[in-house]
């Protein structure tokens, strides 16, 4: 949740859906790990250890080797004065505490945000973006990453992502552990047991759609957060189209370089020919979100 300051405007519509989200992803992890517990009834104090390691490792420390494989690379407001000035303007419209500010020499006309709250938040531009977007265009990008600061968007999702990398570890463990040369015998149990690699994956591809499903909600409602804020939604819908159309003209291979890094971009690293479609993308569709900023413009002009 934000902090209590923050003039981030809320979205109750948005955070409705999200929080039933977050609810069927729980529900599921329940689900999981009764099955679990059921299953290895003598090893659970191990599994606890190994997915309780694996969840504070993530937590911690997975936004910082997001930044790192990124390439953001802290400046000073010497180094990069519109930078930063753009960043201050924010943080004292939304009353915030400002972030660390990087830069990432990448062509690829993208920004992110990363960090479990305003504390430890870092923003971030590419310098393809920095040479692309005129000043209110990337005021508008910024505002988006702020709110996503503002609402501890990346701590959530790595919660909700959790499931999905549990479920992945245990399918591993089953396989290594030889769970498969079990003999079940006349014990449910051990039926069960030799079902767990099955159970895995089914769990980790519900927990991946309701996941991708989070992050398009996310998204959204930082858009809606930054053309509140600002006042501009017009300018964001220019920043948008302009990444989006500069994508298709970005080398495949810086492409396919920034493409694991998609859910902390801005914009994905992908043209619209190349998506796999909506069910499996991390953000909304470039209609989706221009559609939401028009309405948002209508009714400020009202």
């Amino acid at each position: 949740m934000p902090r209590a300051r923050s003039r981030y405007a809320p979205d109750r519509g948005l955070t409705g859906r999200m929080v039933t989200t977050m609810f069927l992803i729980g529900l599921l992890y329940v689900v999981f790990v009764g099955v679990l517990l059921a299953a290895l009834r003598g090893s659970w104090p191990i599994i606890l250890i190994i997915t309780g390691g694996m969840f504070i490792a993530q937590f911690w420390f997975s936004d910082r080797i997001a930044a790192y494989g990124m390439g953001a690379r802290e400046v000073t407001p010497e180094q990069a004065p519109e930078l930063h000035g753009a960043i201050d303007r924010i943080c004292a419209l939304a009353d915030m505490q400002k972030p660390k500010v990087a830069i990432a020499e990448s062509d690829v006309p993208n920004a992110f945000a990363t960090g479990r709250s305003e504390k430890t938040a870092l923003v971030c531009a590419t310098t393809g973006l920095l040479r692309r977007l005129e000043p209110e265009e990337l005021e508008g990008v910024l505002a988006h990453e702020m709110s996503h600061v503002a609402h501890r968007d990346v701590a959530v999702m790595t919660i909700a992502s959790f499931l999905g990398v549990l479920a992945g570890i245990i399918t591993r463990i089953a396989l290594w552990g030889g769970f498969a040369r079990s003999r079940p015998g006349n014990d449910p149990a051990g039926i069960l047991l030799l079902l767990i690699p099955l159970i895995s994956a089914v769990v980790y591809a519900i927990s991946f759609l309701l996941t991708r499903l989070l992050s398009r909600y996310r998204e959204l409602s930082a858009d809606r957060a930054a053309a509140l804020l600002t006042g501009r939604p017009s300018a964001l819908a220019s920043a948008l189209t302009k990444v989006s159309g500069q994508m298709a003209r970005i080398p495949t291979e810086d492409l396919r370089k920034a493409e694991p890094y998609n859910a902390f971009y801005f914009m994905p690293a992908f043209s619209a020919k190349e998506s796999l479609g909506r069910l499996f993308s991390s953000h909304p569709t470039l209609e989706q979100r221009l559609d939401q900023l028009s309405r948002i413009s209508t009714d400020l002009s009202r």
